[in-house]
């Protein structure tokens, strides 16, 4: 289906006053028959070229003015290039209303947010972990809550998002629901990685994250000192359930495993290394990254009082764990038992191995990241304050060997 098409840049009405800026129109030719539109830009005259159908010059002005033309124009020129492969009839109007959004199906904010949702769900296990899909599932559903609050709409066009939008979202997590700021700005995180595949997709013209910043505000991460978690490991316990729980703690405590990473422990993640020793070989379900953790004498005691648990003999796991729900519940139990005051999660083991296990007891900061399955050394360094109060204690005890052995050299320079 044969047609002529052309589109041209030019200025509506004529001022003679200097410095007047006039309107800049498109307009468009198909078989002759026209149709024009705004291109929301204005220009003065003495400074435009009609032949050209631009801004003359090479400064900043007319830089900025002629790549956003360029832009108008391989819009419509994709908008055109579509309508003949689609080899249906089509006038200039055509082209102007898809180019204004009139007329064709707008991409919706949350029906995109769930077109994501589903694919990540059926990678679960594959790209992506159970917990992953879940935050966005979350993330998906208070993006839901907040245009209802905010326009009484169940869904909106995703290329109505803008800045307002975002930093209004930000302050609904916060004080709606109550989100404190790094939880909020995971959510916000999460949102971006939507809009981002709207403005891949072309189905929102600017990125309104642009302007954007985040800015996470450090956490100080708690664990537990050597004297809570030997009174951990050596309160005896009533009851299976909080044994079995107070024992996957302390085993996270000498591994620096997750918990998702113990319950998916099984008997051949347990191999012997080339010295000998029995090590921990497997990945990380959140990051996929390998794992080699030597085992500790107090981890491989634990998986020794396992071995015969009809869990563990039934469902070639290494340890019964329990539910993590059920783990955090019961931890806040065992806490007051052994009168630790912190609150005891199974991520706060985690943080203990990195602190007080490894870098307390002076194991290189890039091993212990290693043995975390860190893909990135500074994620290991937000750990890297015990440091410091390892090189304090170690100076102290060598003042007191200094205060000892120097003594005698003090007293004769008459330093004393």
């Amino acid at each position: 289906m044969s047609h002529s098409f052309s589109q041209l840049f030019y200025l509506k009405g004529k001022h003679f006053e200097k410095d007047v800026k006039v309107p800049i129109y498109l307009r468009l030719t198909v078989n002759g028959q026209r149709s024009e539109l705004s291109v929301s830009r204005k220009v003065d005259p003495q400074k435009w070229s009609a032949r050209m159908g631009k801004m003359k010059g090479t400064n900043f002005e007319a830089n900025e003015l002629n790549q956003y033309l360029d832009t108008v124009r391989s819009r419509i020129n994709r908008i055109h290039r579509q309508l003949v492969e689609d080899n249906k009839p089509f006038t200039s109007s055509d082209v102007k209303n898809l180019y204004l959004g009139k007329g064709e199906k707008l991409k919706m904010l949350l029906e995109l947010f769930d077109e994501h949702n589903q694919q990540m769900k059926k990678l679960i296990d594959i790209e992506f972990a159970l917990g992953t899909y879940k935050r966005y599932n979350t993330t998906r559903n208070h993006v839901a809550e907040f245009i209802k609050t905010e326009s009484g709409k169940s869904d909106i066009p995703v290329r109505d998002v803008d800045l307002k939008f975002i930093k209004g979202f930000e302050f609904f997590l916060k004080t709606v629901k109550k989100c404190n700021h790094n939880s909020a700005l995971k959510y916000i995180n999460n949102f971006k990685k939507i809009i981002r595949m709207a403005v891949a997709h072309e189905w929102i013209n600017k990125d309104p994250f642009f302007n954007y910043k985040v800015q996470f505000k450090t956490v100080e991460r708690e664990f537990l000192s050597k004297e809570e978690l030997q009174a951990l490991v050596d309160k005896k316990i009533r009851g299976e359930r909080l044994n079995v729980v107070r024992d996957m703690f302390v085993f996270c405590c000498y591994t620096g495993l997750s918990y998702i990473d113990v319950q998916k422990l099984h008997p051949d993640n347990i191999v012997t290394h080339i010295d000998g020793t029995l090590w921990i070989k497997s990945k990380r379900t959140k990051t996929k990254s390998r794992l080699g953790i030597p085992l500790l004498p107090t981890a491989l005691a634990i998986i020794e009082k396992y071995k015969e648990h009809p869990k563990v003999m039934n469902e070639d796991c290494v340890l019964p764990v329990l539910s993590n729900q059920k783990s955090n519940a019961y931890l806040k139990e065992i806490a007051d038992l052994c009168g630790i005051k912190k609150n005891l999660t199974t991520h706060l083991a985690r943080h203990t191995f990195a602190t007080t296990v490894t870098l307390s007891n002076g194991v290189p900061i890039e091993t212990v990241g290693q043995m975390l399955g860190h893909k990135n050394l500074r994620t290991t360094q937000h750990y890297a304050k015990i440091i410091d109060r390892k090189v304090s204690e170690d100076m102290a005890a060598l003042k007191g060997i200094l205060a000892k052995e120097g003594g005698s050299i003090t007293k004769k320079n008459g330093l004393s």
